[in-house]
This record gives C-alpha cells, sequence and structure tokens, in this order.
C-alpha cells in the first residue's frame, strides 16, 4: 500500500484547536485529522448510505 500526499489551507485559528486537540492525546495534527476522518466521518457516511439504501430498498432488519 502506498501512500499520498494531502495538502489543506486551514485557518490559523482551527489550526489552534487542532493542535490542542491533538496533544491532549499525544498525537500529531497529521495523525489527528487522519484518525478522526477514519473513525467519525467515514463511520457516519456508511451507515448513512446503509440506511438510505434499506429505506430504498424496505428492509427493515438482517434477513
Amino acid at each position: 500500500m502506498g501512500s499520498t500526499v494531502l495538502s489543506l489551507r486551514i485557518d490559523g485559528e482551527l489550526l489552534d484547536r487542532l493542535r490542542g486537540h491533538a496533544a491532549k492525546r499525544g498525537m500529531s495534527v497529521q495523525d489527528y485529522v487522519v484518525r478522526t476522518l477514519i473513525r467519525d466521518d467515514f463511520d457516519e457516511r456508511f451507515q448513512t448510505a446503509v440506511d438510505e439504501t434499506e429505506k430504498f430498498y424496505g428492509v427493515t432488519g438482517p434477513t
């Protein structure tokens, strides 16, 4: 598995907030952001997609 660079331009105030959150967890800002995206954003989007698919097909529970 390779790696790719993602460059972001963010507000200084937001960066300070991210630094604070990362420091509380003993992490770098980069690691904190990636971990947050993986945990929160992906899981939330995936669950929303599953819910919408189930609504579309009328599924009410596991079969």
